[in-house]
């Protein structure tokens, strides 16, 4: 992998959707065991998935995995504590606003 280089890569994937009561989610398992590492990027290919209320459904898709380069990544590990601290900036009150 070059310095300035991105190389694009495709892997088989479960696309998993879940809208029930108890819980509203979406994953992604890449099942040929591919890392992903800081400053890659995923797209999951295909239309988009609905689940129905009260039910998960599953799917398998292709995900195109685009690898940051050298640089990118170094950057990327270099500012990621900040996003994160910047995530990390709220608070929970009991208090209404006004």
């Amino acid at each position: 992998m070059g310095f300035l280089t991105r190389t694009r890569e495709e892997a088989p994937c479960t696309v998993e959707v879940s809208h029930r009561f108890e819980e509203l989610s979406a994953h992604v398992r890449l099942d040929n065991g591919a890392v992903i590492h800081p400053g890659d990027t995923v797209e999951v290919q295909g239309p988009e998935i609905m689940a129905p209320y009260g039910e998960v459904v599953r799917e398998s898709r292709i995900a195109v995995i685009t690898r940051a380069s050298r640089l990118e990544r170094m950057w990327t590990r270099a500012t990621g504590d900040f996003e994160f601290m910047e995530l990390c900036e709220f608070s929970f009150s009991e208090e209404a606003l006004s």
